[in-house]
């Protein structure tokens, strides 16, 4: 697969990914990355500016919120799920689930 293929795919699905860690807990964005990282076993490897330009989109579209916590000595800033945020992500879950249904029956066919 090319890499110009892979960044068209993760420009898709970086935000909707983001918002089902965020789901969990109020996370700060170095966690989120981690777990994202965790999760698919590395192949989601985020960049720092890719990270916090989604988490500010997510901010600006009324998905998260976030707020400046200390951490050990350290401030850093959470994010939490907006009650919007639940309802695009339980919206976007759905539609996710029934584009890959329909990409499965088309590759098994």
């Amino acid at each position: 697969m090319s890499q110009s293929y892979v960044g068209q795919l993760m420009r898709g699905v970086v935000e909707p990914l983001l918002l089902f860690i965020i789901a969990d807990l109020p996370v700060h964005g170095y966690e989120i990355a981690k777990e994202l990282e965790r999760r698919s076993e590395g192949y989601f490897d985020l960049t720092a500016s890719t990270l916090y330009s989604a988490l500010r989109r997510l901010e600006r579209r009324g998905l998260v919120l976030s707020s400046w916590e200390q951490v050990a000595k350290q401030k850093r800033r959470c994010y939490q799920l907006t009650e919007k945020g639940r309802q695009i992500l339980s919206e976007e879950l759905a539609q996710w689930q029934q584009f890959l249904g329909a990409t499965d029956r088309v590759i098994d066919s």
